[in-house]
């Protein structure tokens, strides 16, 4: 049986993802934040554990909980946006913004690349299309935008690292998604997002090299 592994599955993108893994007879491995969400995880028929992305000692804990697993697919899901406004930043804004959306990940995608490379498994990290350097046309949202470019270096980072071990690295923009961060008005709902990142996961060939990619496979510049 694969294994899925979804960190930050309480809502939205994440629980799509585990409801879908599942659904297709995945065993899944889950991860929410309060010890309230793991309630409808369970329910689903995934194994959970509670995870605070913020918490260092909890990282750890989770990295232990994790020692000998094998995971075709582990989905770093967990982030923020942050101020919905531009200028001058709040100090508190930038630290719960970076810490959430970078240094869990470096925290994180060392403990997990591992576990991914005993099975020739598939690493992804929940970017965005904002965090691109050479396809950026406008600077709103510049504290998201940083913390997603700096998420993409750290996936480039992983990549080089454990790539050549055999973790096929992936930085997914998953669409406008209508959850609570992209609004009612956006394009896609989470099931297709999901779905899309999930096809689009299991067609990658292995490779040692970080891709950048779209929900549905487009590549997108760094």
């Amino acid at each position: 049986m694969a294994t899925a592994l979804i960190i930050g599955a309480s809502r939205g993108i994440g629980h799509e993802l585990a409801r879908q893994y599942l659904a297709d007879g995945w065993r899944v491995i889950a991860t929410a934040r309060k010890p309230e969400d793991t309630n409808a995880l369970h329910a689903l028929g995934a194994e959970v554990h509670t995870l605070d992305v913020n918490n260092v000692e909890a990282v750890a804990g989770l990295g232990w909980k994790l020692d000998g697993e094998e995971l075709d697919v582990a989905f770093l899901n967990a982030g923020v946006y942050g101020p919905r406004h531009d200028g001058f930043p709040m100090q508190t804004d930038f630290d719960a913004v970076m810490h959430t959306n970078v240094l869990a990940a470096m925290r994180l995608l060392p403990i997990l690349a591992p576990l991914v490379c005993a099975v020739q498994g598939k690493l992804a990290v929940l970017s965005s299309r904002m965090g691109s350097l050479s396809e950026r046309n406008n600077p709103s949202g510049s504290l998201y935008r940083a913390s997603k470019a700096a998420l993409n270096s750290v996936l480039i980072d992983t990549a080089h690292t454990f790539g050549p071990q055999g973790a096929t690295c992936v930085a997914f923009h998953p669409g406008w998604v209508r959850t609570d961060m992209g609004g009612s008005e956006a394009d896609l709902s989470v099931e297709q997002s999901a779905a899309g990142m999930r096809a689009t996961l299991a067609a990658l060939p292995a490779t040692t090299s970080a891709l950048y990619l779209n929900y549905d496979g487009k590549t997108i510049g760094w």
